[in-house]
């Protein structure tokens, strides 16, 4: 079995996201960009899968040289490959974009099964993997918190309103996974050391026979057009007990703000 991991290096989400007022991107310093720790649910489970039923496990990334650090993070966790798409022309790329360049990859990549992250943490879009599956015309199971493979059919349980959802397709297929799939193991010392010495398999769009023309800002569909910035105003509200009615003012309170 082929596992296909799509992940992405991202702007630490635990600091503050900067745009470039002039380019309308996101800063992305090297220095402060990891493996977006949503796609670790996905490297996680995609290991798990290949234990259980054999095979091997494919990190794959589109972005700059850069973006190697987030493959790398993968190949420490255990993932067998790495492919690298780096192109100048991919810079500006909207979801359809990566979507064309990552789905032009794993077309060569024979892939029983192709995981992705519901969405990433910079763009929170959640466009490609819908995206992935249509252009590679595969069934897409979504938001699941559980998967297990018999054959060549994949069960995933997911969350939605009423309870709980069990759906099945036939392999080869496209999975977004949740925070509740599994939980992401941490690399070991060896694997990091292993990891700086596997190799990484570096495509350009030539490669993969992509158009310049249908990535990167010249194939962009989408465009920021606007910038604002929003901001947050904490109210407090302070609760004095001089009558020794302190805790009627503050179920008071709670019920008038709707929490109790």
């Amino acid at each position: 079995m082929n596992i296909v991991v799509c992940v992405k290096h991202v702007p630490n989400p635990d600091l503050p996201m900067i745009v470039d007022p002039e380019s309308r991107r996101l800063v992305r310093d090297p220095g402060e960009s990891v493996l977006d720790t949503a796609d670790e649910y996905g490297v996680e489970i995609a290991l798990q899968l290949a234990d259980a039923h054999g095979g091997e496990v494919t990190a794959l990334t589109m972005g700059p040289e850069a973006a190697d650090d987030a493959l790398r993070r993968a190949l420490a966790m255990g993932v067998h490959n790495a492919v690298h798409i780096v192109d100048d022309a991919l810079a500006g790329s909207d979801a359809l974009g990566t979507a064309r360049t990552l789905a032009a990859a794993i077309g060569t990549l024979d892939a029983n099964l192709v995981i992705c992250a519901t969405e990433s943490t910079d763009a929170y879009s959640g466009n490609v993997p819908g995206a992935l599956a249509e252009l590679l015309d595969l069934p897409q199971l979504t938001f699941a918190r559980e998967a297990a493979i018999d054959g060549d059919t994949i069960t995933v349980k997911r969350a939605v309103d009423t309870g709980v959802q069990t759906i099945q397709a036939t392999l080869p297929a496209v999975l977004t996974v949740t925070a509740s799939i599994a939980e992401p193991r941490y690399p070991t010392f060896r694997g990091l050391m292993q990891a700086k010495r596997k190799p990484v398999d570096t495509r350009s769009i030539a490669d993969l026979g992509v158009e310049a023309a249908s990535v990167g800002e010249a194939g962009a569909q989408e465009r920021v057009t606007n910038l604002a910035t929003e901001s947050v105003e904490k109210e407090g509200v302070k609760i004095h007990d001089d009558g020794g009615d302190s805790v009627e003012q503050i179920i008071a309170y709670l019920k008038r703000a709707e929490i109790i």
